[in-house]
């Protein structure tokens, strides 16, 4: 269950920007902090009554619904469903089934199936089984349910109300992301986020000059909690709270404590878009983008199939029964995923697809399991940033998700485990337990990768804001891996979370600087710079894939490079004063794996540039650098 700890404080210090003059914010504003943890909820979701199924091009479902049904009634009948069960004294009757095209979806090709009543797990099972039965049927799944991150409680409570107390995030020298240096170089303007979650409260004091209107994609009352089935305009959250038992029988299968409103989809939005130096609340990263809520989220969770249509209408795809969206996004966040290991669903991995094809790049949150990111949805999927977390040491937050899949950390929070009772992420929110409350702003503090994987969805808001021809996903990946601050305390090998912990300012200085031109200065190769025995972690690459940097070598001390951990098979080139490669080196290590040293016993002083070179594919690798 969610809590909520009164902190029994005025904001009456919170200083907006203290670094550009911003003034302080009364209590009257904006009200009392409140820290806000969210529980897991108990979901099972072997079961189901939606289910997706994707229809290959050119059959007769495709274009006609009639046909389709007709499928689904024969898939029924083999399956057993076509007749009820009596009761027994181990189990309840169980009515016949009917099932119907409920919808097409914006992936081509997918369409959400809608049976009569839930199934039992075994049900499920043979339903699928049976509509892959279908020479039309290239896929069929359960359509699943989704949670919001589940957010870790802090136990104790801030005592100092001002800005340097609760934004650390943006501006600690160990642990922050650069912000007040980048704010110099890009604020985002003129670009579109799209937050893919349980909406945005509207009328937040300090977040509504920034949000423009988007969807909500919920199709399911119970779970929107609006008065009928379908769609709506705006995308404004309107409660995801839940009584006990709430969701028992219909969409989980399992029961679910009463819990309160998380206005998560608010909390994430803040990070990226607050409004700053308004005099009022605190400030957001990418302060002149534009907000969008894409609602996909309320009680009791989220169905994948509106999930994937709300990826595809960010991005400005067609999703059938919807108005195009006039404002597509080129950053889309999505701080949700799966409770337990769950890879990443086909129509998940194609709505993202589609969406890379339109120039939007995803963002997620690794996850909050403690566990490999690859097992949950949705870094398991491709062609997205996944972002760990950490807190206010810039240690590995203790609840992030961690593996080859996680590309690079940000703050998530970590609060007192940090030793730091004001050590989670804030944002202003609503206060009201159930629908929001028009006069009802707080200060709300949270942790997880949902708190994290804004803090970068913003960066690549300001990153496109200011380069002359906008980044591909994997130009900005490579920026964000390169430019990442190396990790203030060493990450055990067994659980990277990626290249460091995300700089906007080195990102946005790297994506402005000019190219060089050898007419007028000297120009060296491109390396990213190594830092004495700091380790830089999370190296991934194909095979044949070659990666370069540089140390600066002070003459005559031993110098040492390593690679280890990680799976695989990686070489190392060395080479003073020019790039190595596998042709061209002074010293070299090829062992089968990726334990490789090279060891340089009487350096010059300059620069030696190391070439990482995939012999096969690797992942999870480190380097480092000693002298």
């Amino acid at each position: 269950m969610k809590k909520k700890t009164q902190l029994g404080l005025a904001i009456t210090g919170v200083v907006l920007m203290a670094s550009i003059g911003a003034p302080a914010v009364s209590a009257a504003e904006i009200g009392p902090a409140k820290v806000v943890g969210l529980s897991a909820s108990t979901v099972d979701t072997s079961g189901g009554y939606r289910f997706v199924v994707k229809y290959r091009a050119g059959t007769s479902e495709l274009r006609d619904a009639a046909t389709l049904n007709r499928g689904l009634g024969a898939a029924a009948a083999r399956a057993g469903l076509d007749r009820a069960v009596a009761k027994t004294s181990r189990a309840a009757a169980r009515p016949a089934v009917e099932a119907a095209l409920l919808r097409r979806m914006g992936a081509p090709g997918w369409s959400v199936i809608k049976t009569s009543r839930a199934l039992n797990a075994q049900e499920a099972a043979d339903f699928v089984r049976e509509l892959k039965a279908n020479p039309a049927v290239e896929r069929a799944d359960i359509d699943r349910m989704y949670q919001r991150m589940v957010d870790v409680a802090p136990s104790m409570t801030p005592t100092d109300p001002n800005y340097a107390q609760y934004q650390w995030n943006f501006f600690n020298p160990t642990a922050g992301v650069r912000a007040p240096q980048a704010w110099d170089l890009s604020q985002g303007e003129g670009v579109v986020v799209a937050v893919i979650d349980t909406g945005i409260t509207q009328g937040n004091p300090d977040l509504q000059n920034n949000v423009i209107p988007g969807y909500d994609m919920i199709s399911d009352k119970r779970v929107s909690r609006r008065d009928t089935d379908g769609r709506a305009p705006g995308g404004w959250d309107i409660g995801d709270w839940v009584e006990a038992n709430y969701c028992t029988g219909w969409a989980t299968g399992g029961s679910h404590a009463a819990d309160v409103s998380s206005w998560h989809g608010s909390h994430v939005s803040g990070t990226i878009a607050q409004e700053t130096n308004n005099g009022r609340g605190l400030a957001g990263l990418a302060y002149k983008a534009k907000v969008m809520p894409i609602r996909v989220l309320g009680s009791c969770g989220g169905f994948g199939s509106d999930i994937a249509d709300g990826i595809v209408w960010a991005a400005g795809g067609e999703v059938p029964g919807l108005p195009l969206n006039t404002n597509p996004a080129e950053v889309i966040n999505m701080s949700l995923g799966s409770v337990s290991p769950s890879t990443c669903p086909t129509e998940y991995q194609e709505a993202i697809d589609l969406a890379n094809s339109k120039g939007a790049i995803v963002v997620v949150a690794a996850g909050n399991d403690n566990a490999n990111a690859a097992s949950y949805t949705m870094s398991s999927c491709n062609n997205v940033i996944s972002v760990g977390a950490t807190g206010i040491t810039g240690a590995r937050a203790y609840y992030s998700n961690y593996g080859a899949r996680v590309d690079l950390s940000a703050p998530g929070g970590g609060g007192s485990v940090d030793g730091n009772p004001n050590g989670y992420i804030w944002q202003v929110m609503n206060g009201g337990e159930k629908g929001p409350e028009p006069s009802n702003w707080i200060l709300g503090g949270m942790g997880g990768t949902s708190m994290a994987s804004p803090h970068v969805a913003a960066a690549v808001a300001m990153v496109q804001s200011v380069v002359d021809t906008p980044l591909t996903l994997n130009q900005m990946r490579d920026l964000l891996k390169k430019t990442a601050t190396p990790f203030p305390v060493a990450i055990p090998a067994s659980t990277p979370i990626g290249a460091g912990i995300l700089n906007i300012n080195a990102a946005l200085v790297k994506a402005t600087e000019p190219p060089c031109d050898p007419n007028v200065e000297q120009c060296g190769p491109e390396a990213t710079p190594l830092v004495n025995k700091v380790a830089v972690t999370g190296l991934a690459g194909s095979a044949g894939s070659e990666t370069v940097y540089s140390f600066q070598a002070e003459a005559g001390k031993v110098l040492t490079f390593m690679t280890y951990g990680g799976a695989g098979d990686v070489s190392v080139y060395v080479r003073y004063d020019a790039v190595a490669s596998s042709t061209a080196f002074d010293a070299k290590s090829t062992r089968a794996g990726n334990s490789e040293t090279v060891r340089v016993n009487k350096p010059q002083a300059g620069t030696y540039y190391v070439t990482l070179v995939g012999a096969g594919s690797f992942s999870g690798v480190s380097l480092v650098a000693r002298q």
